[in-house]
Order: structure tokens, then sequence, then C-alpha cells
């Protein structure tokens, strides 16, 4: 019955945070690959699905917060349809299961909205972030259609930023197939395998899970980039693998690690030395969690953690705290700590992380701390990731080393050593307890020794 659902409950939380007016959120449309009947997998937009349930392409939703109703817009699938595609429930099956009691045909919504402009009742919107919706808005309510809405975008932040129960029991089953991922590569890969052919393992664990993956995978030996997705290098020995990968489970909640680990069966010194200084930042940061914690505060933990470790190793100098105030670390991790997850692999970041991982307030602009998604007090129920690491980067090296920064904090002779390194990252995710923090999923291999057993 309409009303009695999940999705009905969450439209009203949603509805007793604002005001008035109309709310519109936009399912996505298939997108082509190259021609209408060869289209990509479809995705949901992750808010349409939080608050419908509806994972199908052309629909909307407008929540009326005057009248207090809902409306789903869309389409029953025409004969021709069913001829290729078998029967598919109606929109008024769709509407039942989410507990919506209105329905209209998908036309009817830019009548709809032109009617709410007319008469001076606001309509709120969300950021669009693919054209059609933009398109959209904009034949629907013409080149006055209103901005995105801060409070709308707000009040959807703060009700999908806090888990529950299953959410996070279905955030597990994709760490769980994502751990099966990466403890396959980890016992397949050798010198003379190809990328593509770990890639391919990997992304046939996902599929075959019965869902799929949460972003194109990463997996290289060349780990120095930081969103490596090339796949045609050809493995050797001495070097290092970076596989970044996570599953997507049928509901679409989103799994993400990282591992690193030795093309050879065993790390050689340097890379364990290098592995070692990169899992302490892990284990402080992971230690750090907890309620009420400012995730920027357990970030640079992890950063004064880096370049103590740096320094050990002769490639730092100087006193650590004051190169980390400084920025003298992100020579070697360019990157923010760890972001948000849930529905989307990097929550909510088509809302605006400075909406959603910032609270509003202006990030910084310092290089390598102003790619921190997430910089607010944590809060029971969020899901996280964390992900320290350590990249030689040559171009940056180069040019920093010419332009003569940071020369009392790095020891750019020393890392003439490190040519060729690639780069380093460990990975996991994390929901903020009450009085902590819980890793999810099974156990992945974190030690050097962990990683060498799982090797052979």
């Amino acid at each position: 019955m309409p009303g009695t659902t999940p999705y009905a409950e969450r439209r009203n939380r949603l509805k007793a945070q604002l005001p008035g007016g109309l709310l519109l959120l936009l399912g996505n449309e298939e997108s082509p690959m190259n021609y209408a009947d060869n289209p990509f997998p479809f995705r949901q937009d992750s808010t349409f699905l939080y608050f419908t349930g509806v994972d199908r392409p052309g629909f909307a939703l407008i929540l009326d917060l005057d009248e207090d109703h809902a409306t789903l817009f869309g389409d029953d699938r025409s004969l021709d349809d069913i001829v290729w595609m078998g029967p598919q429930p109606g929109a008024r099956d769709l509407a039942d299961a989410a507990g919506i009691a209105r329905t209209a045909p998908a036309a009817a919504l830019k009548e709809h909205l032109c009617r709410a402009q007319a008469s001076g009742r606001p309509v709120h919107l969300l950021p669009p972030y693919r054209p059609e919706h933009r398109m959209a808005i904009l034949e629907a309510l013409g080149p006055g259609a209103p901005q995105p809405s801060v409070p709308f975008i707000r009040a959807v932040a703060e009700l999908r930023i806090r888990k529950s129960p299953a959410e996070v029991e279905e955030i597990e089953r994709a760490v769980e197939v994502s751990v099966r991922m990466h403890l396959a590569a980890m016992a397949m890969a050798r010198p003379g395998l190809r990328e593509a052919e770990i890639m391919a393992r990997v992304t046939d664990i996902a599929l075959a899970s019965g869902g799929g993956l949460s972003f194109p995978v990463i997996a290289t030996v060349r780990g120095g980039v930081l969103h490596n997705q090339h796949y045609g290098n050809v493995l050797e020995g001495g070097q290092l693998f970076l596989l970044d990968a996570g599953a997507e489970t049928a509901g679409h909640y989103a799994g993400d690690l990282s591992s690193t680990f030795p093309v050879d069966p065993r790390f050689t010194p340097r890379q364990r030395d290098v592995h070692d200084v990169v899992l302490k930042a892990f284990l402080a940061a992971e230690g750090a969690l907890r309620p009420g914690v400012d995730f920027k505060e357990v970030h640079l933990l992890a950063c004064r953690t880096l370049a103590a470790g740096l320094k050990d190793l002769g490639l730092m100098k100087g006193d650590v705290a004051e190169a980390v105030d400084q920025g003298a670390h992100a020579l070697f991790f360019p990157c923010g700590l760890g972001h948000l997850m849930g529905l989307d692999v990097h929550d909510m970041e088509n809302l605006g992380e400075g909406w959603v991982g910032h609270e509003g307030r202006p990030r910084s602009s310092q290089f390598g701390l102003k790619s921190l998604r997430l910089a607010r007090e944590l809060q029971e129920g969020f899901v996280l990731t964390v992900e320290p690491g350590i990249y030689f980067m040559p171009e940056l090296t180069e040019r920093w080393r010419s332009e003569g920064r940071f020369k009392d904090f790095i020891d750019y002779g020393a890392l003439e050593a490190f040519a060729g390194f690639g780069g380093l990252r460990i990975e996991e995710d994390f929901l903020v307890t009450a009085s902590g923090a819980r890793r999810l999923g099974p156990p992945k291999p974190r030690t050097a020794a962990e990683i060498e057993a799982a090797r052979s």
C-alpha cells in the first residue's frame, strides 16, 4: 500500500526539513554508446533511487510540500519494448512498490512544473550532472529556471549521510566481494602477465556477484599516477602493482579498496620500507576515527605520520609538523585521506563536496589539502574510506626542484634513488560507531607479511 515503504519514510523525513513548494527529483535516462538501441549499462541517479527505489530509466518524482503528496512521472513500456525486453513492471507497479499514491505520464512533468512556476510556487532542484537533466529543466522552466536549492541539497545530504543498518549490511556485501577481487589479483600477479588480465579477472568477480563495479578499475604498475585506468603494460619483476577496485551490489551500494603488492613474491627492502610507512599512517588514522573528531584532523595526523616515516627514510628533513603545515609532504601525498561512501563510491559528490564533505565551509587552497573530500566532524553512521599513500611523481618532483620549493624539508638528491618506484597506497572502508569505528567486510591483507603470504 502507498505510504508504507522505507522510501515513503525517507520522503517524509525529507519533507519535514523544507518549508514549501515542489521538490523535483530527476531519474536518469539511458545513455547510448553509439546509437540509441546500444546503451551503456543503466545506472540510476542515487538520490532518486534513495527516495523511490525505482531502478528504471525515464522516471521523475515531484514532492508537493504544500499539498503533501508525491507524484511519479513516467510511462509504461510499449509493446515493441516488451517484444525486445520481455514483460516490464508498469509505472503503477513501481509507484506501489515505492509507496507513491499518484502517477502521471512523463510528458505531464513539464506542464506540472510550468503551472507551479506560473503560480509563483518555488521549485527546488538539485545540481544537474547529466546533459539531459539540464535540458529537461530548461525545457520545462525556461531560461529563468531556478538555481540548485541549497536547503534541498543540505536536507538530502543530511538524510543520506547516516547509513541505516540495512544500508550498512548492503555495503558490507559490496566490501566482501571487493576483498575477493583483491585476493584474486594478489594470487595471480606475476612477471609477464598483462595489467588487462588482472583488470578482467577482478571485473569478472564483481559481475558474477550479481552487481558490478563501483568505479572503473585501477590496475597498474604505474601507481604514481593516482587514477591510472590504462591497462596496456606487462608486469615485470621488481615492480609494484597497485589495485584500486570495488564492487557495487545489485542494490547499487559501493565498496572501495586499494592494495599494493610486489610483482615478485616478496617486497624488496625499499618497497617494504615504504609500505610500512604507509601502513603506520593507515593504522594511526584508523585509531583516530570516532564521533566528534574532525576528519581533517585525522587527515593531518596521517600526513604527519607519513612525513615522519619519509624523514626516517632520508627523503624529508626538518621539523615534521612545520613541513606538513606548509604542505611539503604533498609532493608524496597530493590527495585527501578518504571520502564518504554509500550509494555512490564518492557519496553524493554530485551534490557538491562543499556542502556534503565540508558543510558549506570554504576548502583549503593548499596543494594536497585542497583535494580532501571530507573535512567535517564525524558522526555515528558515517561510512568512509581511509586511504593514505606515498607516490613518486617525476614530473611533480622536477617542477618543485626547479622552483626551489621546500628545500628545507625535501632531499631532492635522495629522491633520485626512487625514480621508477611508482606509488603505494592502502585503502579500507569503515563505519563510524558510537564509540569508534568498525572496519567493514572481511579482513584484507595489510602487513607486508600478510601480503607476501597471499602472493604465495
